[in-house]
């Protein structure tokens, strides 16, 4: 018996010797010469489905909304103290209507899938639309304001106020008016609007497309980069001088000497001091685009210290901002205090020929514009708001209605509704005795 159970120990066996050589009943012994599985239960598959918000975007709670209202609400009032009226546009634009304006941003467009008719897209900013707006309504002046929605395939940043979706308040001015002082007015506008949210200390950065044009061609750019050169300038507020400078000789194809060139510019920043200075460089005033920007900017900031705004605004060789319809006077406004990484909170400029790119006998329109990133702003003043503990009010009623006895519901619900009646924001309990 021994040697038989030997034997079969080459085999799976599922009992223990012992217990066959003591006990005269008969096993089943399995001869199977793999391990046997204990069966698993077909896992069934679950119709729940993970509950989150898709990348880059959020939910406003009563405290989150109520913040947003307020901050929304300042803005309109800036916006409307200026004079200007309010439109709106579709979410989504043709396809076509939007490409080609955003240069290497026209990557982050978001695509919408083909149902078959209308290739669309969501809207990535709200210039564009406007001016297919202006196109064609034949519309050739108007000062408008548009608070709505835009969608970009960015890499978000929650903490940063970067998101895929998020708003955007715009102000724009179309028409054809004496240079720089819509441009004046527009970040003025700017300025009131980060005073009056209490967003701390902040400062708007103004450079002309231009002068930077200019810069290229005096340093020997050729034409056909000064765009993709552009966009990389454009990175050195997130980037440092040898990263962008490798980037123009590695993957834009510029000679070291010719970023070498570039480098000494774009590090300069000042007043009207520095425009000053720049109209004595050798280099720079042999490009009749850099003079001509340089004078634009002179008399930009004859007008800012009408305003009483000069100390506010830095001249900064660095501001490119990428997108391809910027025309003349480019501006961002940052904020100064520490720990506020949030990038710009405000952005514009003039972009006098994207109208033309939609009218049929290419008629341009001069415009100019900003966008406030509220977004930034609210991710800002939630996190003050956090910090000094403040209780944030998510209703506005003024008065709640209660009873001190039982079986007084409808002396209650009476009372509720002459104030409704009266124009009172009134509440009371849902319950008969509460």
């Amino acid at each position: 018996m021994l040697k038989n159970i030997r034997t079969l120990s080459r085999f799976s066996i599922k009992v223990k010797i012992r217990d066959v050589l003591s006990c005269p009943k008969t096993y089943c012994i399995n001869m199977s010469t793999e391990q046997e599985k204990p069966r698993e239960k077909p896992q069934e598959k679950s119709s729940k489905v993970q509950l989150k918000t898709p990348k880059g975007t959020r939910d406003y709670g009563p405290e989150h909304t109520a913040v947003r209202n307020d901050v929304l609400g300042r803005i309109t009032e800036v916006f409307k103290r200026h004079g200007a009226v309010n439109i709106d546009t579709p979410i989504f634009e043709l396809k076509d209507v939007l490409t080609g304006k955003y240069g290497e941003d026209s990557k982050l467009i978001y695509d919408l899938a083909d149902q078959g008719g209308e290739s669309l897209s969501l809207r990535y900013d709200l210039t564009v639309p406007f001016a297919r707006y202006l196109a064609m309504n034949k519309i050739t002046n108007i000062k408008r304001y548009q608070i709505a929605k835009v969608y970009r395939r960015d890499n978000p940043s929650i903490t940063r106020g970067r998101y895929r979706e998020f708003y955007q308040c715009d102000y724009d001015i179309a028409g054809q008016y004496d240079e720089m002082i819509p441009e004046a007015e527009c970040v003025f506008v700017a300025a009131e609007i980060l005073k009056s949210l209490d967003a701390g200390k902040f400062k708007v950065k103004v450079n002309h497309r231009l002068l930077l044009d200019g810069l290229f061609e005096s340093c020997g750019v050729p034409t056909e980069k000064f765009r993709t050169i552009c966009s990389s300038v454009d990175k050195l507020d997130k980037s440092p001088w040898e990263e962008v400078k490798n980037e123009m000789i590695n993957e834009k194809g510029l000679s070291e000497e010719i970023a070498n060139k570039i480098g000494t510019y774009v590090q300069m920043n000042g007043t009207d001091e520095l425009v000053t200075a720049l109209f004595k460089d050798e280099l720079l005033t042999k490009s009749k685009m850099a003079v001509q920007g340089l004078e634009s900017m002179k008399l930009f900031f004859e007008y800012i210290k009408v305003f009483g705004i000069e100390d506010l605004v830095s001249f900064d060789l660095s501001l490119a901002r990428g997108l391809d319809y910027y025309t003349g006077i480019i501006y961002e406004v940052v904020l100064l205090d520490k720990g506020e990484s949030v990038g710009s909170v405000a952005g514009g400029g003039r972009y006098d020929n994207l109208v033309g790119m939609f009218h049929p006998k290419n008629k341009t329109i001069p415009c100019v514009g900003i966008s406030i990133g509220v977004e930034r702003l609210f991710t800002v003043i939630e996190a003050k708001l956090a910090k000094e503990k403040q209780k944030v009010r998510t209703t506005e009623v003024q008065v709640f209605v209660a009873a001190a006895q039982k079986n007084l519901v409808e002396h209650r619900m009476t009372v509720c509704k002459d104030l409704w009646n009266a124009g009172v924001k009134t509440e009371h309990s849902y319950k008969k005795n509460p």
